[in-house]
């Protein structure tokens, strides 16, 4: 039976507002009402770990520019500041953000491990908050798919489950390129994050029809940019940016 979009985006009731400024506002404002939206997704998170545990968590979107890494972001600041030690991984290997939200090089990082041998203490950082660690994208390569499909990867998402509380893989737009469902694989959950407004109902159900169609376990959709200061739902320009992909299925 299709599910109808409403009733799906009901799985995951919190929607942070549009916000300009500091994209990881639950770092840089924690008293904003957007902070508050993050913490009560956390609680969210929290509820749906009650039966079985799910350390790993890959973030996706059905479209580029519909803050999926914003999303990560401060998803990982509420979260350890809930006191679990927290790694964001940005599995985005075509355009890679969270180094940039963070203010760190991007010089060394999954892809290094992955392809160069490298450590992987070596490639993850430290953010400014205590238990917060990032492991950025480094390089980007020219057969992302094929690196993050590889054994090097299956084997790092292990060794990282095993060390931390919680792992947030960033990851591209489901609609746009293979990656995100290979990654789905590999993490034992997913969160899709909608946009109000930005793509047309059909998009989205075809982002959730292809999450099924390799068993993604999907705990929900996450409504982003919705103003609660008017009736109804008001859509802004913030993450607007173009998302670009190669030739790669055509797609942006």
């Amino acid at each position: 039976m299709a599910i109808s979009v409403g009733k799906f985006l009901s799985k995951l009731t919190t929607s942070p507002p549009s916000m300009p400024g500091d994209p990881v506002v639950a770092l840089a404002e924690p008293g904003s009402a957007v902070a508050e939206a993050y913490r009560t997704i956390r609680t969210n998170l929290q509820y749906a770990n009650l039966d079985q545990e799910k350390k790993s968590i890959l973030v996706t979107s059905a479209g580029p520019g519909e803050g999926k890494s914003t999303t990560v972001a401060n998803l990982g600041v509420t979260m350890a500041k809930a006191g679990s030690r927290t790694l964001l991984v940005d599995s985005d290997l075509r355009r890679p953000t969270l180094h940039r939200l963070f203010n760190v090089a991007n010089d060394t990082g999954l892809t290094t491990v992955l392809t160069d041998m490298s450590s992987l203490p070596g490639g993850i950082v430290s953010t400014q908050l205590s238990g917060l660690c990032l492991l950025p994208s480094g390089p980007i390569p020219p057969n992302p798919a094929e690196v993050l499909g590889s054994r090097r990867m299956v084997e790092l998402v292990e060794q990282v489950r095993a060390e931390f509380d919680l792992v947030l893989y960033d990851s591209p737009p489901v609609i746009a390129v293979s990656d995100p469902l290979v990654l789905t694989s590999l993490t034992e959950a997913v969160i899709l994050v909608v946009k109000c407004g930005r793509f047309p109902h059909e998009l989205i159900r075809q982002a959730k029809a292809q999450l099924e169609g390799v068993k993604a376990n999907v705990l929900g959709v996450l409504l982003n940019s919705v103003d609660f200061k008017r009736d109804g739902y008001y859509y802004h320009s913030y993450y607007d940016s173009s998302y670009t992909y190669g030739s790669q299925n055509g797609a942006r």
